[in-house]
């Protein structure tokens, strides 16, 4: 791939030390006008995941230069890094070494945490002494200032170690011609490495001493001799052992920070991990769009640190967005979100939400104050009822539409928002999106199921005025029954349906028999028995799914009878289905209450005393009775 200045090359760290060398020696320096030249936000500079491109390190050190009238001021902040007030990533990794050597001979592994503009090679050539070789990749246009800067980096590594400026050569550089930058590097050795050297040279010296006397002079001189030469050789081992003791340690607490921070990051990306995992599980098992907010927020709040969280949705129109879900808000806070609306179709609206909504993109806020002069008087006045501080707004985003805003901020804790947490959440809500467009496709679904079921429902009491609304009379009772015998709401969905359709096969019966205003002679009620069975054929043509498949049988058999004697055949007790049962009751007792062509409706207490007489004989008592305090409770209300 062919990099080039709108490439995002460089670490925020590089830019972070910067900054931190500069608030400590040009404190005059404005570092939010600088970043803005840079066309740099400070939460990513925070943000240890996020990278600049060539054209942002350019103009920032442009106006860097220019601001500190400093021209080795890359130079100087690449050593900067090495010090205590740094405590950069490059310090933190070098001090795992026990000396330069080995941060020197690995810093092309090292290198690409910061820069991925070029490549980097090492060559030892002394116990003190190393070549460095940099090449620029394919495309990469480096400025001299950052050659600078590397060769105060180079000086850093050995500061960093309390040694002192090591040497630096550079006979090739990229911009004075040459095809690579090519670094010739040495440093005195330390101080472990001194007094080893002068230990053995001082074994060396006393041993030949020894040797010497032992040919020279007398045993006494000899005896006298060895003891003090074995002292001084082990005085000068044991003060070698301490100092190397001494770095040795100090290279073990380095590392120590390091791994404590790089634990802590581990178990930040696991919690980040798990949450996703999460949300992702507890959305798929939902298709209510309040249960899923809510569910999204609840893991929000247990699994991140933020303060507060929000979820907004459009209303239908897309003309407004309104408050779904929330956590951390006061009471009166929460009532402000509820009866804020945010005017989607408005040009005048500035507010960040309308604009995150319109734009798709993510916003981040670290300072309210930044952005008041952007804000309309609403917005404003909002988000100090709000009392925000800083915060984050994402879009919710399903196959390119706007569904919503996702948004999260801090008013207590100190933490600042930063990328990554842009980047979180924008993993976080189309999640939440494609379960919102599954739930709204799924509510289009029932939607138009429910509307087949009514036409269907209503074409047959459409045949007859006076049967007009029967069905629905019976579906009621139904549910009044269900209500009362405290059925789960998928079986009392699926008698819902069936009670609905439970008279569809009088479709198939003759008018002439259906609307006869006498009493039907025996072949003529056989033939209006036959809509049972006719209901339950024509209703399994319709692909009713899993448990639903069993609407056909249930709408078939509201005419069976327990002691046996109903229709069509003639199924007893506990063998009929429940629905069916139900159903049974509901229909008895809305067809002889309401008029029919041969006879007026009857009295509601001659009713009751009619169903509690068929109670063993056609229906259940304990349904029956659930039907009378159903029906005795709606009459009070």
């Amino acid at each position: 791939m062919k990099l080039t200045v709108d490439n995002p090359l460089y670490n925020s760290r590089v830019i972070d030390t910067y900054i931190k060398f500069v608030k400590q020696k040009y404190d005059y320096v404005n570092i939010s006008e600088l970043l803005s030249y840079a066309k740099i936000e400070s939460y990513q500079v925070i943000d240890e995941g996020h990278w600049f491109t060539q054209k942002q390190i350019d103009l920032f050190y442009e106006r860097l230069e220019k601001l500190t009238k400093n021209k080795n001021i890359a130079r100087e902040a690449g050593r900067y890094a090495a010090s205590s007030e740094s405590l950069g990533v490059m310090r933190q990794y070098m001090l795992g070494f026990v000396g330069p050597a080995k941060a020197y001979q690995l810093i092309g592994k090292y290198a690409p945490k910061l820069a991925k503009s070029s490549i980097y090679e090492s060559k030892i050539k002394t116990s003190n002494g190393i070549e460095i070789t940099v090449t620029p990749l394919k495309g990469v246009h480096e400025k001299q200032f950052q050659c600078d800067n590397r060769i105060g980096y180079f000086e850093a590594i050995a500061l960093a170690f309390n040694y002192s400026l090591p040497e630096i050569r550079h006979p090739e550089c990229v911009f004075k011609g040459g095809k690579v930058c090519h670094y010739i590097i040495s440093w005195k050795q330390s101080y472990f490495s001194f007094c080893k050297k002068i230990r053995n040279y001082a074994a060396l010296f006393f041993l030949a001493v020894s040797l010497g006397a032992s040919f020279m002079y007398s045993l006494s001189t000899l005896i006298t001799i060895v003891p003090f030469s074995v002292f001084v050789v082990l005085s000068l081992t044991l003060y070698a052992a301490i100092i190397e003791k001494k770095e040795l340690n100090t290279a073990i607490d380095n590392l120590k920070v390091s791994s404590d921070e790089l634990m802590e990051q581990v178990d930040v990306n696991y919690n980040n991990s798990l949450m996703l995992s999460e949300i992702a599980l507890s959305l798929s098992k939902q298709m209510d769009i309040d249960i899923i907010l809510s569910n999204a927020m609840k893991v929000l709040e247990v699994r991140l640190c933020y303060d507060r969280g929000v979820i907004l949705l459009t209303n239908e129109d897309k003309s407004l967005l309104l408050f779904r879900a929330g956590f951390g808000y006061t009471p009166e806070q929460l009532n402000v979100l509820k009866n804020t609306q945010f005017h989607l179709n408005m040009t005048e609206s500035k507010g960040l939400f309308v604009v995150s909504f319109r734009e798709k993109k993510p916003f981040l806020i670290n300072d309210l104050q930044e952005i008041e002069a952007h804000l309309s008087s609403h917005s404003l006045e909002f988000a100090k009822k709000m009392g925000a501080l800083s915060f984050i707004c994402c879009p919710i985003i399903y196959e390119g539409e706007s569904l919503g805003i996702l948004a999260v901020d801090n008013t207590k804790t100190k933490k600042p928002l930063v990328q990554s947490d842009i980047s979180l959440l924008m993993g976080v809500a189309p999640e939440i999106g494609m379960s919102i467009h599954n739930c709204l496709l799924l509510e289009a679904k029932e939607r138009q199921f429910e509307s087949i079921i009514h036409v269907l429902a209503a074409s047959i009491d459409a045949r007859d005025p006076l049967t007009a609304g029967h069905s629905e009379k019976v579906t009621e009772y139904a549910m009044g029954i269900c209500h009362e015998l405290d059925i789960p709401k998928e079986d009392r969905e699926i008698i819902r349906i069936a009670s609905s359709l439970h008279d569809y096969g009088k479709i198939g019966i003759k008018d002439s028999i259906l609307m006869k205003p006498g009493k039907l002679d025996p072949e003529e009620r056989k033939a209006i028995e036959t809509h049972a069975d006719k209901t339950k054929k024509i209703l399994e043509r319709v692909h009713f799914e899993g448990v639903y498949g069993e609407i056909p049988n249930i709408a078939g058999s509201h005419h069976e009878k327990i002691d046996g004697s109903g229709y069509p055949k003639g199924q007893k007790g506990e063998d009929i289905p429940l629905g069916a049962r139900i159903i049974g009751v509901a229909d008895f007792f809305e067809a002889i209450t309401a008029k029919r062509h041969y006879r007026d409706p009857m009295p509601i207490d001659v009713a009751f005393q009619l169903l509690n007489e068929e109670v063993g004989k056609s229906y259940d008592k304990n349904i029956v009775d659930a039907f009378i305090r159903y029906y005795n409770g709606r009459l009070k209300t």
